[in-house]
């Protein structure tokens, strides 16, 4: 098949056949159609959109494209969870060991921060040896070990996907739903879990702004798993203000850790229990959310959730010294307090702005590649619907940079709003889809 004939196809508003994207993309990862043609078929799909049908066959050419993990050896059932990226969402880092403490297998491939939206390996990475990036053959090995893993994606699963990101980078084609739901899919199928709990984020500070972008791209996603045979779930979620207190690498650890000790922020944990539970119900490890949610807590109160967390960490190399005790962690030159600047209830904290401004201390990455400061950040003092009083602590931000620190002062203080009457704090949890 010649590549122009399928670009004019879709250009045109044609259907592709299962044959014909696969010879796309086959011939993409074979160097046998250049980036220009790639890049035109992009934009054609884009303006054109897909069908169902299409969206399904580009999925599954994308996750065969490389090495399929089959995970059946290891156990009946692994489950995966995947977040579509948020601000202080350390989601994975308690969520992964309350599940596999269960005895549910976890097998997770993440990523890393790029822009406001931060990354799970970077936080892990905030623990002195932590070896994100593993082969294939020690993933499954730790998989069937510990029964948790959560790594870096190995360059032979789904390549199609990276090459053709890298692409949609450059050319405006990011936000499309059929690449975005192949691209998180195809990455989630080729690597093995037959059951996978979709965190889709809706608000300021996610890349979905609206419910009804959100619940699209859910629908979409749950629909392809469910057209490969694979059992998915989506949680809609709130993205309007950060979820828990705190936003940077180390500082994420931390909060994660005192969630395992027992004594989180309630809105994280109450987060991570929603996902955990349904992670549980794909598992058959509970029948309904309120099994779920009692067996998660009694994983968490008797101390197995953390004691999964440690093996997790030592399996990949981590310093559980660090773990133990956090303040060997890497720590900020600078933690300075910013006081509220009046008196009354906070209604809204911009989840984007206080992304944005973590990445300005260094927390985050402008473009991939860029190095990121483990130790920057900020933490909350306040949410929605907290009422302040005037010198009363805000929130607090960790900086290396005075200069940095003063900016982050003036950007963070403009992201909160303010009400002289009572707020109420905005929905935790907005649906679960499902197509069971």
């Amino acid at each position: 098949m010649r590549a122009v004939d399928i670009i004019a196809k879709k250009r045109d508003g044609g259907e592709l056949s299962a044959a014909e994207i696969d010879s796309f993309i086959q011939g993409f990862i074979q160097d046998e159609i250049p980036d220009y043609q790639a890049a035109a078929w992009l934009m054609t799909i884009y303006l054109q959109g897909m069908s169902r049908q299409e969206t399904i066959d580009l999925t599954m050419a994308m996750a065969c494209s490389g090495q399929m993990l089959d995970l059946d050896e290891i156990a009946p059932l692994v489950v995966d969870k995947h977040s579509t990226g948020g601000v202080g969402d350390k989601t994975t880092l308690a969520v992964a060991p309350l599940v596999a403490s269960t005895g549910l297998p976890v097998g997770k491939m993440s990523g890393r921060a790029l822009s406001f939206s931060g990354g799970t390996l970077d936080k892990l990475e905030s623990i002195p040896g932590f070896q994100a990036d593993i082969t294939t053959a020690e993933f499954l090995a730790q998989l069937r070990t510990a029964g948790l893993v959560v790594c870096g994606q190995t360059a032979d699963l789904a390549p199609a996907d990276g090459k053709l990101y890298a692409l949609r980078d450059v050319t405006a084609t990011v936000s499309c739903l059929p690449l975005i739901a192949s691209s998180i899919m195809s990455k989630k199928i080729a690597s093995g879990a037959s059951a996978i709990v979709l965190d889709v984020k809706v608000g300021r500070g996610a890349f979905m702004k609206t419910k009804e972008e959100a619940t699209a791209l859910a629908c979409l996603m749950v629909e392809i798993g469910q057209g490969v045979d694979r059992q998915v779930r989506a949680v809609l979620s709130d993205m309007n203000q950060p979820l828990g207190r705190a936003v940077g690498n180390a500082l994420e650890l931390k909060e994660a850790l005192d969630t395992l000790h027992g004594h989180g922020p309630q809105d994280f944990l109450e987060h991570c229990l929603s996902v955990a539970g349904q992670m549980l119900i794909l598992g058959g490890k509970a029948h309904d959310a309120e099994e779920a949610r009692a067996t998660l807590l009694e994983a968490l109160h008797s101390g197995r959730a953390l004691a999964k967390f440690r093996e997790w960490i030592s399996a990949q190399g981590g310093d559980l010294a660090a773990v133990d005790d956090p303040s060997r962690l890497p720590q900020a030159a600078v933690v300075q307090d910013v006081p509220a600047p009046r008196a009354g209830y906070v209604a809204g904290v911009d989840a984007m702005e206080v992304g944005l401004t973590a990445m300005l201390l260094g927390a985050g990455r402008a473009k991939k590649g860029d190095p990121v400061d483990h130790a920057v950040g900020v933490v909350l003092r306040a949410k929605v619907g907290d009422y302040v009083k005037r010198g009363e602590p805000l929130l607090t931000i960790h900086a290396n940079n005075g200069h940095k620190l003063a900016q982050a002062t003036e950007r963070l203080l403009a992201a909160c709003t303010w009400s002289e009457e009572p707020v109420q704090a905005p929905p935790l949890l907005y649906e679960i889809i499902q197509r069971d």
